[in-house]
């Protein structure tokens, strides 16, 4: 599946420090100390509708990441996937007399432009869900081989008993598995599980739904071992990180890790798991169940700069839960606007301490406030006492484009 186009970096003066993350497993900021290829994987999107904001403050958080180990001298080998077919793009093509495959086509590129306007990084990788089903297939051959599964009415589901880590990424009881469990995708009261909280592996063909011919005959990925097969197939057996929106801790990123750490034998399935926080909108998280959606592209065709919806998001931690509101944009546009004309200037504060602090703070489990302050203080000065720095306008311009990804 084709990617979007990578945005320029700058090379920067000096080497960014090592970066340390927040890890939802061990609940602890440690550092990465990744290899000198960084192995990351992020969950994409179900392209049934337009990208919101809380998908924006997703992708831009692990944009943010990659570009602070670049900076640090470390590669990056990125993945990330495209659910394009699961039930909710198939309820959506019902709905609207549309076919799932022409809905998922349109949502993908409208994805990819929303993605390209905020200036972030593309995945080596971008695969999609249909084009891995064969991987899939020999992937769920090799745990029934393996006895790690069962069937239920030609289904084939996975028996999280064989999975010592269950439970470790989400740190919750299982009555509170069982309850998100029903609330986002899976099946607890099917009659005839082994545990109620085995996941779906392989569902068999049903009459007016997709199915495709494997050697398990017709029929289709679960949710999870989709995730688990891709990241295994483009980067290995262990990874650095895994990513995405802190609602895909249970039961997506519980269940694919413990489905790939069945497939390899090696345990843990990624170094890190690390997510990104929740943004509401009129007093709930942005959901598309709920409708309740704010849409870059809306803002975009609006005339909103991309940049100042980049910086509203900067404004919060990646790991909070915040709401997106106008006020909010609007404070975005007016950093913009300060950040441009201090760039702007001939010459200025010297601002290789900013871009020590910038990178400090980066380092830091990403602290982006810190970083917009940083660069705040700098702007005003130049601005309000001036400066006698030549390069230091070109300076901040290239570390806001470098580490933050802020195109002014």
């Amino acid at each position: 599946m084709q990617s979007w186009p990578q945005p320029s970096l700058s090379k920067l003066p000096g080497i960014g420090r090592d970066l340390a993350l927040f890890d939802s497993a061990t609940q602890k900021v440690r550092p990465t100390a990744p290899g000198e290829v960084a192995k990351i994987y992020v969950c994409g999107i179900t392209p049934y509708d337009a990208t919101h904001i809380g998908h924006a403050n997703t992708y831009v958080a692990f944009d943010l990441l990659i570009r602070t180990w670049l900076d640090s001298g470390v590669q990056v080998d990125y993945v990330q996937n495209v659910t394009d077919i699961d039930e909710p793009l198939l309820e959506r093509a019902v709905a609207t007399g549309t076919d799932w495959r022409e809905i998922a086509d349109r949502e993908t590129a409208l994805f990819r432009e929303d993605m390209q306007a905020l200036s972030v990084i593309a995945p080596a990788h971008y695969i999609g869900a249909v084009e891995s089903i064969p991987q899939v297939a020999e992937h769920v051959l090799g745990l029934q081989a393996a006895g790690k599964t069962y069937a239920l009415e030609g289904d084939i589901y996975f028996t999280i008993e064989h999975s010592p880590l269950f439970g470790s990424i989400s740190h919750l009881s299982r009555e509170e598995m069982l309850s998100t469990f029903a609330e986002r995708g899976g099946d607890p009261i099917r009659p005839g599980k082994i545990n109620a909280l085995d996941p779906l592996l392989w569902k068999a063909e049903r009459p007016n739904e997709p199915a495709w011919d494997t050697v398990l005959g017709h029929g289709r990925p679960g949710w999870h071992i989709e995730c688990s097969t891709i990241a295994l197939s483009y980067l290995g057996n262990q990874i650095d990180v895994q990513g995405g929106g802190s609602d895909l801790k249970f039961p997506h990123h519980e269940m694919s890790a413990a489905q790939a750490e069945s497939i390899t034998g090696r345990e843990p399935f990624a170094r890190f798991y690390v997510h990104s926080g929740m943004v509401s909108w009129q007093g709930h998280k942005m959901s598309k169940s709920r409708g309740n959606l704010v849409f870059v592209s809306t803002l975009r065709h609006e005339g909103v700069d991309p940049m100042s919806i980049r910086l509203a998001l900067l404004a919060h931690h990646y790991r909070s839960d915040w709401s997106w509101t106008p006020q909010g944009l609007e404070g975005a546009q007016a950093r913009l606007d300060l950040w441009r004309a201090a760039t702007s200037l001939p010459s200025a504060r010297a601002a290789e301490s900013v871009l020590d602090r910038v990178r400090e703070v980066m380092s830091d489990d990403l602290q982006t406030p810190g970083a917009l302050d940083a660069i705040d203080n700098w702007a005003r000065d130049s601005l309000h006492s001036g400066g006698q720095d030549p390069s230091g306008p070109q300076l901040v311009k290239n570390l806001c484009a470098s580490l933050l990804g802020v195109y002014l």
